[in-house]
């Protein structure tokens, strides 16, 4: 079974997803890792020198190489499910969680963060606020298309377990 995390950039696919994995037994990745390890340059350097429809080709033959994995937890990119058919192809090959944040703490997550989120880097306050609305609201349509739509402002483990364990046939 393969479960796939989407949602905005700092909506927790990445910590959720080792926990998910840890709890369920499952390997866990996560996507940006893996086009960092192929590429050899980190995501903000692949956007800078390569621009984002290279990033998004890539990422595209990323994902899809991980779709014939087993038992794996995939954190996906904010904007995986977005671009190319990406999302059906998650949709069909396991289970897709959206990590639904409100656009108040994705602003308070990503405020004076890393500068690993190219789409972000150095916006501050309002504008922070209005370019993750602005953004959410064109990506909305595509994870609400998620088989799980998660509450993650009030995070537990154990409720998404709760939700995730008759689609995998484990114990909760």
């Amino acid at each position: 079974m393969l479960i796939f995390l989407i949602g905005f950039m700092g909506s927790g696919k990445t910590t959720t997803g080792r926990l998910l994995a840890e709890r369920l037994w499952y390997e866990f990745a996560d996507l940006d890792v893996l086009i960092e390890e192929r590429e050899g340059m980190e995501v903000t350097e692949i956007f800078a020198r390569k621009g984002e429809d290279y990033f998004r080709k890539v990422e595209a033959e990323v994902l899809e190489s991980v779709l014939e994995g087993r038992n794996m937890v995939i954190a996906c990119g904010g904007g995986t499910a977005c671009f190319h058919d990406n999302m059906q192809k998650m949709k069909s090959a396991g289970i897709t969680i959206y990590l639904k944040v409100s656009p108040e703490l994705l602003a308070r997550r990503l405020s004076g963060g890393p500068s690993s989120r190219p789409l972000v880097a150095g916006m501050q306050g309002e504008e922070l606020k209005n370019y993750i609305r602005k953004l959410l609201a064109g990506r909305e349509g595509w994870y609400r298309q998620c088989d799980i739509i998660y509450d993650a402002d009030r995070f537990d483990i154990n409720d998404l377990l709760s939700l995730i364990a008759p689609l995998t046939g484990e114990a909760e």
